[in-house]
């Protein structure tokens, strides 16, 4: 086990399914507490962006995201966001699109 961070950028009206996300990265996964999410990304919970993170992080992205036009992201603090376009989310994060929905 790596014990990487593996972010899963997903709408609010989805939930993770944990078994899906750990069959697309080939081992466990779950909850991070806040101190490992701040010492791997540099943000604190809440406020995690999907891009310019403390290290390259391998990221999944719910396909649901890109039936919208735009969605609105964390930009760094739990009080601030920004707004993108799903489309770019891949480009932007590497991230690979997939379904791991509840």
């Amino acid at each position: 086990m790596s014990g990487d961070p593996v972010p899963a950028i997903t709408g609010g009206a989805n939930r993770v399914d944990t078994e899906k996300l750990a069959a697309l990265t080939g081992e466990p996964v779950g909850k991070a507490d806040a101190d490992y999410v701040r010492r791997r990304t540099g943000y604190a919970i809440g406020g995690v962006p999907p891009v310019a993170h403390a290290e390259r992080i391998r990221t999944f992205i719910d396909a649901d995201l890109l039936r919208h036009d735009a969605v609105w992201a964390a930009a760094g603090t739990p009080n601030a966001v920004f707004r993108l376009r799903p489309s770019d989310l891949p480009g932007l994060t590497g991230g690979v699109v997939a379904e791991f929905k509840a």
